[in-house]
């Protein structure tokens, strides 16, 4: 691995990450189509997606600080006896929304290896489903609900839609976020409920992979590893503000074509390249 293959790969994982087209689609196609092993490939993507959360960090700091200073308070109020459902808050009832969304990925992770190592034709479905599911959210209009509207049942349709983003080429935002706006959620809380709810599940992919590729043989170039986590980090930051206005004006389906379009290519490439 290079420091200019770390650069291209960081690129690659900054913008897809947050624009809803699947990193770990892209991802996986830039390394079968240049050859890379498996065991670097799989290290370097946990790096990459540790400096995207960096970004989300950045990004939504305030919304991070908020939920951290109310999970204190919660916990304290669960302690004293003091916590009701009824009267939540909007950062409350974000946060526990958040939990209910998180804990259904908990089962898949169990059976993680069902999704890793897709083929090329599967992966090509996969950016398939993306697109549709990207242009259904496309056609939605006049969604309301705020931080403070969540109910459990959006929840849980956000959450089941995360759990599918664990295939190569399921966009894990494009779902979450989609789930957001087919639950009624407006585009704002939903691009922020996407993005927050994806520090948990990245974070806990990444230690679990970070794992495995520490356990292999593999010789890593720690240099090229570093600058390729500062770069998704950067790329990623400028990748949210890009979502965030493409959401806004009503520019949600270009993402649906450009998932349909690699989708297509992938299925081609597959089919003349790769049998």
């Amino acid at each position: 691995m290079t420091i200019f293959d770390a650069i291209i790969q960081a690129i690659i994982q900054g913008l897809t990450e947050f624009l809803p087209v699947s990193s770990s689609g892209h991802l996986k196609l830039y390394q079968t189509i240049t050859g890379q092993s498996v065991e670097e490939g799989t290290f370097l993507l946990v790096i990459l997606h540790l400096g995207t959360l960096v970004a989300v960090c950045i990004a939504f700091r305030e919304t991070i600080w908020a939920l951290l200073k109310e999970f204190f308070v919660m916990v304290k109020d669960i302690f004293t006896g003091k916590f009701k459902w009824k009267t939540m808050n909007p950062e409350r009832r974000m946060l526990v929304m958040l939990f209910i969304s998180l804990v259904l990925l908990v089962p898949f992770y169990l059976i993680k290896d069902v999704f890793e190592n897709v083929s090329l034709p599967v992966l090509g479905l996969c950016f398939l489903f993306t697109s549709v599911v990207l242009f259904l959210a496309s056609r939605i209009r006049n969604t309301k609900k705020t931080a403070g509207d969540i109910t459990v049942k959006d929840a849980v349709v956000i959450g089941l839609f995360q759990c599918a983003a664990l295939f190569p080429g399921v966009s894990r935002s494009g779902s979450t976020i989609s789930g957001g706006l087919f639950s009624g959620l407006e585009k704002e809380t939903a691009v922020r409920y996407s993005f927050v709810l994806g520090i948990p599940a990245i974070l806990g992919g990444c230690l679990v992979e970070l794992k495995d590729a520490l356990e292999g043989t593999i010789q890593v170039n720690f240099g090229a590893a570093a600058i390729g986590f500062v770069v998704a980090a950067i790329v990623g930051v400028l990748a949210i503000k890009l979502v965030q206005w493409l959401i806004r004006s009503d520019n949600f389906i270009v993402f649906s074509i450009y998932t349909f379009a690699v989708a297509v290519f992938t299925l081609g490439y597959w089919a003349i390249f790769a049998r």
